[in-house]
């Protein structure tokens, strides 16, 4: 996760009715993640050639009140995933706005470090991010920014003047302590003309967190 502080005016036009923006001390984040997927079900059902794939996205991060509750989540730009099935069922039930395009990754250890990287290409541009961590774990700490960055438990999309909300449920990560990082890619390219400011921009801090189990709820409109 490679998290850059942005100007909130350049997200407005992607925040969804109802809700509004999540500071983590007076600054608004966006972030590039890459992960992958494993093991993947569809109303628990395999799906065949469907199961493991990569992802790469660029998300930012809202609250919504509802009632007494604050829910905190986050709001996807764009997601690059390599199975077009998967762009039409997201794209359709959650109204999010993926894209296909080809994937790879690689983890690779060595000595005390490990290595993670994805790759993808759009076009005849090839983009990429990396990291390479310590080989071990530490729980996170509630208040700083990686917790903030990690636990937000809904999600939140737009369509026309509707805006629907789903829960992501899975528990606390731990994350790796890093070590050094490479990002290669043209933010204005895959994400439009308003992000092509991060192309020149240094991430106010990269993190790798330790995936789990985890289920994304049924979509709902909200009030």
């Amino acid at each position: 996760m490679a998290n850059y502080v942005v100007d909130p005016k350049i997200l407005t036009p992607y925040i969804p009715d109802g809700t509004t923006l999540d500071f983590y001390e007076g600054r608004c984040y966006v972030s590039l993640v890459g992960f992958m997927f494993l093991n993947t079900r569809l109303m628990g059902v395999s799906i065949p050639f469907h199961r493991d794939f990569e992802e790469v996205n660029l998300r930012f991060y809202v609250k919504f009140q509802d009632g007494d509750v604050i829910k905190r989540g986050v709001v996807f730009i764009k997601e690059i995933v390599p199975k077009s099935a998967i762009t039409f069922v997201a794209n359709t039930v959650y109204h999010e706005r993926y894209e296909t395009h080809r994937m790879n990754h690689s983890w690779h250890e060595k000595d005390e470090t490990l290595t993670v990287k994805y790759q993808w290409q759009k076009r005849n541009r090839a983009n990429s991010i990396w990291v390479r961590v310590l080989n071990s774990t530490s729980p996170l700490i509630q208040g700083t920014e990686e917790a903030f960055i990690t636990e937000h438990y809904w999600g939140y999309s737009k369509l026309g003047n509707k805006t629907f909300e789903y829960e992501v449920k899975h528990p606390t990560w731990t994350v790796y302590q890093v070590k050094d990082f490479g990002i290669d890619l043209d933010f204005e390219e895959l994400y439009g003309p308003e992000f092509q400011i991060l192309n020149d921009m240094k991430p106010q801090s990269v993190l790798l967190a330790e995936g789990s189990e985890i289920s994304v709820e049924s979509k709902r409109p909200i009030q």
